[in-house]
């Protein structure tokens, strides 16, 4: 992931201040498309941009998960007509063999299901369309997944920059928590669910 304090990060939240709904769409079109730009900190600054009042918060949101999903087919028909050594070499990418043997190693190990969960995990999210689309999974499954995954992740990001108010500047410093928080609060999620799924079933 690129040093979210640097020039990136500035260069994202300063496109999205200047071009508000639309910047947040194309953002996430690269960031999705494995372009190093943080999803972080385009999502969290339109959110805070949303709470105050410079845009629809629910624009936010839609445009960063249309761009997610936009980005996310880019990736997948590279990986599908190109392969792996294709996209290998455009360096400037950041797509490295060691990020690509990482979404290669959790999509062999849990196929379609890494689609879904890889979404709010760091680095694996950015590049798990790449050997979905060499394993040529079916285009519409990889579409739902994909959407359905990257909701909870661009709404909480979003979420967090509308409930910062005036402390942006402070919590610009600390974007790379971002990460960790979503996956402990879906990971948290997805366990309560599965508590409750196996109640009901040794009720019944």
């Amino acid at each position: 992931m690129p040093d979210i304090t640097g020039p990136i990060v500035n260069f994202a939240t300063e496109t999205v201040g200047a071009h508000g709904v639309w910047a947040v769409f194309v953002l996430m079109i690269l960031e999705s498309a494995c372009i190093p730009v943080p999803s972080e900190a385009i999502m969290v600054f339109g959110g805070f941009l949303a709470g105050q009042g410079k845009v629809s918060f629910i624009a936010v949101v839609a445009a960063g998960v249309a761009g997610n999903v936009i980005g996310s087919w880019i990736a997948w028909w590279v990986g599908m007509t190109k392969g792996r050594e294709w996209a290998l070499r455009w360096h400037w990418l950041h797509i490295t063999p060691a990020r690509l043997d990482a979404a290669d190693r959790w999509f062999a190990r849990y196929g379609a299901w890494a689609v879904l969960i890889s979404r709010c995990l760091p680095i694996i999210r950015t590049f798990i369309s790449l050997p979905a689309g060499i394993a040529r999974m079916p285009f519409w499954r990889f579409t739902l997944l994909t959407l359905i995954g990257c909701i909870p992740w661009v709404l909480l990001l979003a979420y967090a920059g509308l409930a910062v108010g005036d402390n942006w500047e402070t919590l610009q410093k600390q974007l790379h928590w971002f990460d960790y928080a979503v996956v402990v609060l879906i990971g948290a999620g997805i366990v309560w669910l599965f508590i409750r799924h196996r109640h009901r079933r040794a009720v019944v």
